[in-house]
């Protein structure tokens, strides 16, 4: 979480890709890296934008993003690398048909839009508007969960315990940044489209209960350390409450739990598989549970 965010000129993937290139259409893009500067550029074959790269979202896991400032607006990319292809292609939810050059360059974002992802992808970011990133450290560092440093540095008085959270608070805390239950029950995306939010899916597993704090997001995640991706790893968490007096109960294995009940699912247009936190016997061809 730590390259959550970064500044172009500390973008690893735009450094070890110093020309990326794509066509969408009608419009043809580049990001061309110049010492430790990023033009990403659009072209219709008649005029052509260009514009320096500020910021880079996305450690790359599944790909990044780009945002810049033209005209006195933010803007976000409206393509972005995805570390599949190794390349670039249509950035999520961008205008599949843009009505001009400017539109193809990207989607212009509302400030307070553009305050709240900085403030999930990077640490002390002001809360107030106009949108101020003059005390941001880039990336999701100690303090954006433990709250200010200073005073446990001056006085060693404690920091946020995190631990002490209930299963729900835990969830609404993570899902500040991986969306809440009720954020995505009231504004969306519904549909496949929810599949990466993983506190809302978890919501909607039949063994979540808001009291039993081996459901928590940190029961099976510790944010510590990097994403464990073995599958037999987490069983040990299953089976700390799909057990009946030491026998396992599952009828089909009694191994890699995850690969039969949290299946990976596509996310259309990411170019990467997520895995579905909803619980439940996953039966082949069956509907999306939304």
């Amino acid at each position: 979480m730590s390259h959550a965010l970064e500044s172009a000129g500390n973008a690893a993937i735009l450094r070890d890709n110093p020309k990326l290139a794509a066509t969408v259409g009608p419009y043809s893009y580049e990001i061309v890296r110049n010492g430790s500067e990023s033009v990403y550029s659009v072209t219709d074959g008649r005029e052509t934008i260009r514009v320096p790269i500020e910021w880079a979202f996305g450690k790359g896991d599944a790909g990044q993003t780009y945002v810049f400032q033209r005209d006195g607006k933010w803007l976000e990319s409206r393509v972005s690398y995805f570390t599949a292809l190794r390349g670039l292609d249509l950035t999520l939810g961008a205008d599949a048909v843009p009505r001009d050059l400017a539109s193809a360059a990207g989607r212009i974002a509302p400030v307070s839009e553009m305050r709240n992802c900085f403030d999930c992808h990077a640490t002390n970011v002001a809360k107030s508007l106009p949108l101020s990133l003059a005390s941001m450290v880039e990336g999701v560092q100690c303090e954006r969960c433990h709250g200010p440093a200073e005073s446990h540095r001056t006085s060693h008085s404690g920091m946020r315990h995190l631990g002490k959270l209930t299963t729900e608070e835990e969830l609404d805390f993570c899902g500040q940044c991986h969306r809440t239950w009720s954020q995505v029950s009231i504004n969306g995306p519904h549909g496949v489209g929810n599949v990466r939010f993983q506190p809302y899916r978890l919501t909607g597993s039949r063994c979540y209960d808001s009291t039993d704090s081996r459901i928590k997001c940190t029961a099976c995640h510790d944010p510590h350390r990097p994403l464990e991706t073995s599958s037999a790893a987490y069983d040990a968490k299953c089976t700390a409450c799909h057990a009946r007096g030491g026998a396992h109960i599952c009828r089909v294995a009694s191994a890699n739990c995850v690969t039969c009940h949290m299946s990976r699912l596509e996310l259309p247009g990411a170019h990467q598989k997520f895995t579905d936190h909803r619980i439940r016997i996953v039966r082949a061809n069956e509907p999306y549970p939304d």
